[in-house]
């Protein structure tokens, strides 16, 4: 018989996890609040990891074609323009960039159709011996499993778990944007306090982050482009090209936050996943990468598990240690890059690398992080179970359901 999941979230960690139970045969309900699905207007990186992640849930061909290879961890510079480490031409890049709706839409194409759901906000989560019921504003679904794909502000996440601390900001902000530039390598320049990274982008664009110490969070500016290009001015080229190339009204800027480990991913039939579980600071690049792997070791416990239970202690015990681990070794990274005081040991450090050494450095075989890889998904027809079966028991369902076609 076929076996139910309701999926909170429509971003990358809730439409993997989407894909990843259809491999295995389960049927899944995504819902998504927003009224429209979409990714915010940003990039990011995926790594080797992700990658592998992504080929096991039969996307990643699909994913190779939306990315483009940046060596940004290859060229590292100072903001008046001098080379820390300088990728060669031929060398291989580890990393692919993305325009995040880019990445969105490969899982989304490969989910069936009407699983999402959209203008679906949840408000309360229940659950006993049998199932798990979701109230939302669309009606009433009951499934085997809930997994919670909802963010760094999880509304699960502040149901179930309600006694931990909200995400913490880490002293930190950052403006993005995606401007029409064509042939940048990548690359990252390190200032006193702050970085700047660029990434190409499919399409002739170029996706770029400026990050800075804050003393407070939310403070916002009436003209975000304007203040973002007033901290860059006298940074090397084309930095101050890249902001003056972004339309004013598609500068994003956000407060970094991140999350204290939580004990347990789990709380009987729900699953905490993704930014719901482990938000991170966005310096690893491991993000959504994290949410990914997530989905698919989730799956590969319920395919393998003989229950529902041992399969939620496996996710639980295989997930927590790795991605707290990273979500450590990003916060340490982002104070160590933005930090006034060890700004000058750090490029001086870099600087007297040797090259060769520098480039063993960020090989995927010597970063414990990028090796991992994912277990074995086995497909439905291994499984014997069908990969499509009929929708979770639902009650006065409502709101727009999107598939492929969209």
């Amino acid at each position: 018989m076929t076996r139910h999941a309701i999926v909170i979230g429509a971003g990358i960690g809730g439409l993997a996890t989407a894909l990843a139970l259809h491999r295995i045969g389960w049927h899944a309900t995504v819902l998504e609040r927003a009224s429209e699905l979409g990714e915010i207007g940003a990039g990011m990186s995926q790594a080797p990891n992700a990658l592998r992640t992504l080929d096991e849930l039969g996307v990643g061909e699909q994913a190779r074609q939306a990315g483009v290879p940046t060596h940004a961890t290859g060229n590292l510079r100072t903001a008046d323009g001098r080379h820390l480490q300088r990728a060669r031409p031929d060398d291989p890049a580890a990393l692919l960039a993305f325009h995040r709706a880019d990445l969105h839409r490969v899982l989304l194409d490969a989910i069936p159709d009407g699983w999402v759901r959209t203008g679906a906000e949840v408000t309360t989560i229940r659950q006993d011996g049998t199932s798990a019921t979701v109230d939302y504003s669309g009606g009433e679904l009951s499934a085997d499993l809930v997994v919670a794909a909802d963010g760094i502000g999880s509304i699960t996440r502040r149901l179930l778990w309600p006694d931990t601390p909200p995400p913490r900001f880490l002293g930190r902000t950052a403006w993005l944007g995606i401007a029409p530039f064509d042939g940048l390598p990548g690359s990252v320049t390190l200032g006193p306090g702050a970085y700047f990274l660029i990434h190409p982008l499919s399409r002739a664009r170029a996706y770029w982050a400026h990050i800075t110490t804050a003393d407070q969070p939310e403070v916002r500016y009436e003209h975000e482009k304007t203040e973002v290009a007033r901290h860059i001015r006298d940074w090397h080229d084309p930095i101050p090209a890249l902001v003056n190339a972004t339309p004013a009204d598609a500068v994003i800027h956000i407060d970094i936050r991140d999350l204290d480990p939580l004990p347990t991913y789990i709380n009987g039939r729900v699953a905490l996943l993704g930014d719901a579980a482990h938000a991170m600071s966005p310096d690893r690049g491991q993000g959504a990468g994290q949410s990914i792997e997530d989905a698919v070791v989730l799956a590969a416990a319920l395919s393998a598990e003989p229950t529902l239970q041992a399969a939620l202690r496996r996710y639980d015990t295989e997930r927590r240690p790795r991605t707290q681990n990273t979500a450590r070794g990003a916060r340490a990274d982002g104070r160590r890059t933005t930090s006034h005081a060890t700004y000058r040991a750090l490029t001086t450090m870099i600087r007297l690398t040797p090259s060769a050494l520098w480039r063993k450095g960020i090989d995927p075989d010597s970063n414990p992080t990028w090796r991992w890889h994912p277990p074995h998904l086995p497909d439905s027809r291994e499984t014997g179970t069908a990969a499509r079966g009929t929708a979770p028991r639902s009650r006065a369902v409502s709101g727009h359901r999107i598939g492929r076609g969209r």
